[in-house]
């Protein structure tokens, strides 16, 4: 799920889409849902939309992050946002969110009639 941090005055929708195309190299259009917000046990809640959309996991191309690697180096690495992605079905797709999302994919199962 990408995912990033937006601004207090800024749209949280408009920066989901920034966010979606950043990290996946494809902007998302289309019909969006907004999801209950979650909140993790860090205290960060979580907006989210559910939107219909037709994307090849294997052509995604993210956007790339600069950190010093390895740790107390000096040196410094960039890295892709998202290494990798991929579909799954709804059991597979609650094991590997952060369990704090999981609600997530609960309420977007109960939207879709699938639960």
């Amino acid at each position: 799920m990408p995912k990033g941090e937006y601004l207090d005055d800024e749209d949280p929708l408009i920066a989901a889409q920034r966010e979606f195309e950043e990290e996946v190299g494809k902007p998302i259009t289309g019909t969006f849902i907004k999801l209950q917000p979650v909140k993790q046990k860090s205290g960060k809640v979580v907006h989210a939309w559910a939107v219909e959309g037709d994307i090849d996991h294997h052509n995604i191309v993210s956007n790339m992050f600069e950190m010093e690697w390895p740790p107390k180096s000096g040196k410094r690495a960039s890295f892709p946002e998202i290494d990798r992605a991929g579909w799954f079905n709804i059991d597979e797709a609650k094991l590997k969110i952060i369990p704090g999302q999981v609600g997530l994919i609960a309420e977007l199962e109960e939207l879709a009639g699938l639960s």
